[in-house]
């Protein structure tokens, strides 16, 4: 008997009729668990200071990693440029779930391709995967440049990248001159910054090849680190041309991930053009907006290159004051008053809402350089930082973390949790209750398991729309930040304030 289509339920709804309730009821008798009294009893005592002591002292195990493989990072980098293919020497499951990753986050197609590296493989290494690989991916689609990086199975097996590019292109998979630049990804070490960096330092040392000139072309290499805020690249844009400033945005991913819909599809939307990601040896100095997924690029481009590289990361208002300084001083062009008038708007966001953040606790998880970030616009706004977990920290970060927070009176108390995943966050939450969580869509879990009220910022954010959409650095940056920080309190305050008659003395209109 055909479904009527006006009845079909949807997720939230179709687990509850009453065929997939028995369904669940007959896996619970099969399963033959504890009982719901003894699962209650366990779950208050993981909330304790003494599995809590027990929950750090784990070594071999992880729970619920804050951080994503490498090769998710280095196809992230490799598509902000023009007409980029990512192509992953691993399996087909490996990069379906790297493009599922940031599908569900932009809620766009995220393309890819591996050379579906099987068995076979594993025992007899991947060049022929490479060379009939190479040779579909190029024919189908047609790319202007493939980008090639490894899963775990070719760095364990030993494939080499620049040896089984140089056959495949020997045996006529793909001409030549095509651009196939690439990096050794292994997922067992590093996280996701650490596959952008290495994609993108493979990427620009293939594209400037001999391209050194005696004189510089002048323009600010901006290099966006792993940042999936895709506004922020065209906020980036939007200050240096309205400084009047010559630039080359290295992996601008921001069309790719947030093209229009306009019935016309376009599998390589906008990024960087390569002769201009070329000539960018030739730039004037190159400003990194992240330091922790760009380290081995900067190294590089210092080194080889020649020339300055700096960090600068325009969150909050003391971090973009020093980005817009940096570039007057680089470049020697004033800062326009329309920026001064942003500025200024920034900052009368956050005299409106400082009484509402001042003093509120928080934890924070995350990528290095997001957490920097938003814990130094926290402590502008009073906030005081209790848990700092960083999944994929290193010494250099803590460091530099510790003297942001060192440098506040709100931030000398807090604790850095670095290597740690969001199972030892559970306990601390717990233990050391917060007012606030920030942290990615993961958080979701915490909040329902802790009661602690999450606001949504980093990567991924699924179950939420939109977020990607908006800028975080910049003037126009802070009042975004303000208003999901904000509004949150705002949102738990009406939740615990909305019953008639006993809680709604402060259910108020105005706040």
């Amino acid at each position: 008997m055909p479904q009527n289509p006006e009845k079909i339920k949807d997720h939230v709804e179709l687990f509850h009729q009453p065929e997939y309730q028995q369904l669940f009821q007959n896996k619970k008798e099969f399963e033959n668990g504890h009982t719901p009294e003894e699962v209650q009893r366990v779950a208050e005592w993981t909330k304790t200071w003494e599995y809590r002591e027990k929950n750090f002292a784990r070594e071999a195990l992880t729970i619920n990693p804050a951080k994503g493989c490498q090769p998710l990072g280095a196809m992230f980098a490799a598509v902000g440029f023009e007409g980029t293919l990512p192509f992953v020497q691993g399996s087909q499951g490996c990069v379906a779930y790297f493009r599922t990753h940031l599908t569900r986050h932009y809620k766009e197609p995220f393309s890819g391709v591996s050379s579906s590296m099987t068995e076979d493989a594993a025992v007899f290494g991947g060049l022929q995967n490479m060379i009939d690989g190479l040779a579909n991916a190029y024919a189908l689609y047609k790319p202007k440049m493939i980008a090639v990086c490894t899963t775990c199975m070719a760095e364990v097996i030993g494939d080499d990248l620049g040896a089984f590019i140089t056959n495949a292109k020997n045996a006529g998979s793909v001409p030549q001159d095509l651009p196939v630049p690439f990096a050794h990804t292994p997922s067992f070490v590093g996280s996701h910054i650490t596959g952008y960096d290495n994609m993108m330092k493979g990427i620009l040392s293939n594209l400037t090849a001999g391209k050194k000139k005696a004189t510089s072309n002048g323009k600010i290499n901006f290099i966006p680190g792993f940042d999936t805020y895709v506004e922020n690249n065209r906020e980036v844009k939007r200050i240096a041309e309205l400084m009047g400033i010559n630039y080359t945005l290295l992996s601008d991913n921001s069309d790719y991930v947030d093209s229009p819909n306009d019935g016309e599809f376009n599998m390589y939307p906008g990024g960087t053009k390569l002769e201009d990601a070329a000539d960018s040896i030739n730039a004037k100095a190159t400003i990194a907006l992240q330091a922790y997924s760009t380290s081995k690029t900067r190294d590089y481009i210092a080194k080889e290159w020649g020339q300055k590289v700096e960090v600068s990361r325009p969150w909050g208002i003391k971090g973009t004051d020093e980005f817009l300084m940096k570039l007057s001083e680089l470049t020697g062009k004033a800062i326009p008053t329309e920026l001064e008038v942003e500025r200024g708007r920034a900052v009368d966001a956050m005299t409106d809402s400082h009484a509402w953040v001042h003093g509120k606790r928080f934890a924070i998880y995350g990528d290095p350089d997001l957490v920097y970030s938003v814990v130094g616009f926290m402590l502008e706004m009073g906030a005081e930082p209790v848990h700092i977990l960083v999944h994929n920290t290193n010494e250099a970060f803590e460091k530099e973390l510790r003297g942001l927070l060192d440098s506040s009176e709100f931030g000398k108390e807090a604790k850095i949790w670095g290597g740690k995943d969001l199972w030892h966050l559970r306990s601390l939450l717990f233990t050391e209750p917060v007012d606030l969580l920030i942290g990615n869509s993961y958080g979701k879990y915490l909040w329902r398991d802790c009661g602690v009220p999450l606001v949504r910022i980093g990567y991924p954010i699924m179950d939420r729309h939109h977020y990607h959409r908006y800028a975080t650095v910049g003037y126009k940056g802070v009042i975004n930040l303000l208003n999901w920080i904000v509004n949150t309190i705002f949102e738990e305050i009406d939740r615990n304030t909305n019953v008639p008659g006993k809680t709604d003395i402060s259910y108020d209109l105005i706040r």
